[in-house]
């Protein structure tokens, strides 16, 4: 009879840990930014700016919208500027976060 030896490392149970709670950026939630968000919001029509193949989202209010930073602060973009804004459906909003956080971290020669 051929036995197997049990592994020396026990394995964990990922089911049961909880990631960490997700914590506000405090600058968010000044009154300033939500007179920014509420501007770039309106000047949208509270409707998704994104364009693919040419045809605006269709996505509007009451979905969750997002005021996004066309340039990110963490990339030098203007917080308040309402130029500085755009009004993204949430598939939008996480595509270009991806987008622009996967350029921020490529490394460069």
């Amino acid at each position: 009879m051929v036995r197997t030896l049990r592994p020396s490392i026990a394995a964990m149970d990922v089911r049961s840990a909880r990631p960490a709670p997700k914590v506000a950026d405090p600058e968010l939630l000044t009154p300033e930014h939500r007179a920014w968000r509420a501007a770039v919001l309106r000047r949208a029509g509270y409707r998704c700016e994104a364009v693919d193949d040419g045809k605006r989202c269709e996505v509007r209010a009451p979905a969750r919208l997002f005021a996004d930073h066309i340039i990110e602060r963490k990339d030098g973009g203007a917080p308040l500027d309402p130029a500085n804004g755009q009004c993204l459906c949430g598939s939008h909003h996480s595509a270009k976060t991806i987008a622009e956080r996967a350029k921020r971290m490529a490394i460069r020669y």
